[in-house]
């Protein structure tokens, strides 16, 4: 991974927990680890326990940020959040995986931030 690519990924993660956060998200985690996979962010929001994937692109050449989530990555984002859960048991039953689209201009100004809740559905 490019230092501009590793820069823009953190450029966005960074707006995201602003944004979540004034959305009323109590974050409790930033990339959360584990062999099987990473969580950008968990957090708690009304009463879920939610996966937050963060998706930062700088135009479109290679698709929307939303495009980027195959099926498989879909189905292991719900996975991490079922073991977070269970690995903290004093977290809601409730779980959800939230999907933040973000876009920045060739120029590196901020297009758009979408938050997408209960992306995954299985």
């Amino acid at each position: 991974m490019t230092k501009a690519r590793q820069s823009l990924g953190a450029l966005g993660e960074r707006l995201v927990r602003e944004r979540l956060e004034k959305d009323g998200y109590q974050i409790l985690e930033t990339n959360y680890r584990t062999r099987f996979g990473e969580l950008d962010l968990v957090a708690l929001e009304g009463g879920y326990l939610v996966g937050v994937e963060v998706r930062t692109k700088r135009g479109l050449a290679f698709g929307t940020p939303e495009e980027s989530v195959l099926p498989r990555k879909a189905k292991r984002l719900a996975s991490l959040v079922e073991q977070y859960g269970r690995s903290h048991k004093d977290l809601p039953e409730d779980l959800r995986v939230d999907f933040v689209a973000i876009e920045f201009s060739p120029a590196g100004e901020l297009i758009r931030l979408d938050v997408i809740k209960n992306a995954v559905t299985e």
